[in-house]
């Protein structure tokens, strides 16, 4: 039951083979080429590239551009079909949040928090499907022998979505309030204008502002790597004939996690940036 492209030996071989990503990146001889397990891949270090999580991203937001556009131009006034009132629902959904969370007005917000939601549910959706189908799949069309295909279980995704919001985080708070005005939480809050404290106000505002990035990141990361260790679990140490039997109750309850872990990251964007563009900020 173990065989899994290649023989393995164990089941601590099945989960790391499993969590190993296919990466291209540079050799410490100065050579570029695809990592060849875990070992090479730590040899790398920053100069490589996650080959199946940039792919994976990518194919889910082509998937979530693709549905949207098709739906947007077959719009109908009338009786609509199930798959545009479903995207009625979420729009809406969505927007409300925007409208309860983020207290200025503004066209951008409900676009980016739409996108947020729902590219990254359809990148956790990826850890529904049964553990070795696409790993499998990569390995008969391509030849690989490694492939992760969960995006948000990779912390370099979430951190690049995050540090994204948090571009936006100082953008609208100076949009909103100007240099001057953002400038003032850093060097007066939270301990006045008092000179000899503006060193720790600007080192304790730092500190919060840079806990944003990392906190929807690392929140969304160690979910995910949770649920995605426990389907490679139940396939590595059980039976087969006891597999299906614990895959799906863990599938079903994981559903909500998903959801629930889009729906945390999309509202607490929104709540960076509204933060940042009040006045009180």
């Amino acid at each position: 039951m173990l065989d899994f492209i290649h023989e393995v030996e164990s089941p601590t071989e099945y989960v790391q083979h499993h969590m190993t990503h296919l990466t291209f990146g540079r050799f410490p001889d100065g050579t570029w080429g695809f990592a060849h397990g875990a070992e090479e891949v730590a040899q790398m270090g920053f100069m490589s590239i996650y080959v199946d999580t940039v792919v994976m991203a990518l194919i889910m937001g082509i998937i979530f551009i693709s549905v949207f556009r098709y739906v947007a131009k077959r719009v109908v006034s009338g009786v609509p079909s199930k798959l545009q009132a479903a995207i009625e629902i979420l729009m809406e959904f969505v927007d409300n949040s925007v409208k309860e969370g983020f207290e200025h007005k503004t066209k951008f917000i409900g676009p980016l928090s739409l996108t947020i939601f729902v590219w990254i549910f359809l990148m956790n959706f990826i850890d529904l499907i049964p553990i070795d189908f696409i790993p499998v799949f990569v390995h008969v069309t391509t030849g690989s022998e490694y492939f992760a295909p969960l995006p948000t279980a990779n912390i370099n995704t979430n951190l690049g979505i995050s540090i994204s919001v948090l571009f936006l985080v100082i953008f609208y708070g100076i949009y909103y309030n100007g240099v001057w005005g953002f400038s003032k939480s850093f060097l007066f809050v939270p301990f006045g204008k008092f000179p000899l404290l503006i060193p720790l106000n600007v080192v304790l505002e730092l500190a919060s502002l840079l806990s944003k990035p990392i906190s929807l990141a690392f929140r969304l990361f160690g979910n995910m790597f949770a649920g995605e260790t426990m389907f490679i679990l139940i396939i590595a140490l059980m039976p087969w004939y006891f597999q299906w039997a614990l895959y799906w109750p863990w599938a079903m309850f994981h559903i909500l996690i998903i959801t629930l872990q889009a729906f945390i990251f999309m509202i607490l964007t929104i709540v960076y940036l509204n933060l940042a563009s009040s006045d009180s900020h």
